[in-house]
């Protein structure tokens, strides 16, 4: 008798043991329960629309749920920007861009809606873009020597293409300008992708955009790649110099694409969406596609963005205000 009430006594034991870890699986589950949407704010094409559509299977898999890329286009990625900072904080709302957007926003915008730092909450960073700067095929310049004499021969009649007004492109291209002494026009578009087509069609004639979204018209000669930016020439682009060897200023400029989701989202829902990020950016097959279009992925913590963001909303809005930068 007392031999059946030791064994009744230990499974008794090993299930309230195992309980836990019973409970935890589903209720880890639920967690997710139901579809979540990748609001990218810029046009389908782009560079943010390319790395979301890239994570969104992988993300599926990983929460048991549909995963949905979902473009808001509009005042440089500040209208899909407002909506994820006004959805429920529950991690099925996020966020994929060019995060120097974010950063330039709050001098740019007097009025902005929304509050970067404490609306939106960072996930954790998916990959740095170097910028290419290349030029419509009937442009007659080849380097960067040649396009700065044209454009200083030619005042105005450069028109440089970027992804909307208060876009990192549009403020490096105005930066640019202002730090070598010329004079174009910028031209804004919903997102890199239609910006990018313009300069090809010659509509406009000069962009500054991500590799990612980039490199294919240039590889294809449908654009001649001027300089890069980043610390090393691109393996693509092996005859195209850096900012840094034609020396412009703003080499370390580029796509800087994160990840975030809502303000006040539950810090285990963070977590759990920021483990399953990095599992996506270590596989093999999303890194050889990221490297494939001159950008590379980069893992980290929630923290490491917002470092990055609260870097550089300062750093960004002292060349906004420096070179007097208006919306209007």
């Amino acid at each position: 008798m007392s031999l059946r009430i030791l064994k009744a006594a230990a499974a008794a034991l090993a299930l309230s043991v195992l309980a836990p870890a019973f409970a935890a699986g589903p209720a880890a589950a639920q967690s997710f329960d139901r579809p979540v949407r990748i609001v990218v704010p810029f046009a389908p094409g782009g560079t943010s629309d390319i790395l979301a559509r890239l994570i969104a299977p992988k993300l599926s898999e990983a929460v048991g749920q549909p995963v949905v890329v979902e473009n808001k286009p509009g005042a440089a990625g500040n209208i899909g920007a407002d909506t994820v900072a006004k959805a429920r904080p529950d991690g099925h709302t996020l966020l994929l861009m060019d995060i120097g957007s974010l950063a330039i926003a709050p001098s740019l915008f007097p009025d902005l809606s929304y509050n970067v730092e404490a609306d939106l909450a960072p996930v954790g960073m998916v990959m740095f873009g170097p910028y290419v700067l290349a030029v419509n095929p009937a442009v007659p310049a080849k380097n960067v020597a040649e396009l700065v004499a044209y454009a200083k021969v030619n005042p105005g009649k450069l028109a440089v293409a970027n992804s909307g007004v208060g876009a990192l492109n549009h403020i490096t291209a105005v930066a640019l300008a202002r730090d070598l002494g010329i004079e174009w026009k910028n031209v804004p578009y919903k997102g890199g992708a239609a910006a990018s087509r313009a300069v090809v069609s010659g509509e406009s004639t000069v962009i500054i955009n991500g590799a990612t979204a980039t490199l294919p018209f240039v590889t294809n000669g449908q654009l001649v790649g001027i300089a890069v930016t980043g610390e090393e020439r691109l393996a693509a682009l092996p005859n195209v110099e850096t900012f840094k060897e034609a020396k412009l200023p703003l080499g370390d400029a580029g796509t800087w694409q994160g990840l975030l989701t809502t303000g006040k989202t539950p810090p285990e829902v963070v977590a759990k969406l920021n483990a399953e990020l990095n599992k996506i950016l270590a596989m093999p097959d999303i890194k050889e596609k990221i490297a494939e279009q001159g950008g590379s992925v980069r893992p980290g913590s929630p923290a490491d963005v917002k470092t990055w963001l609260a870097t550089n909303i300062k750093s960004w809005g002292d060349i906004v205000r420096a070179a007097d930068i208006k919306t209007n």
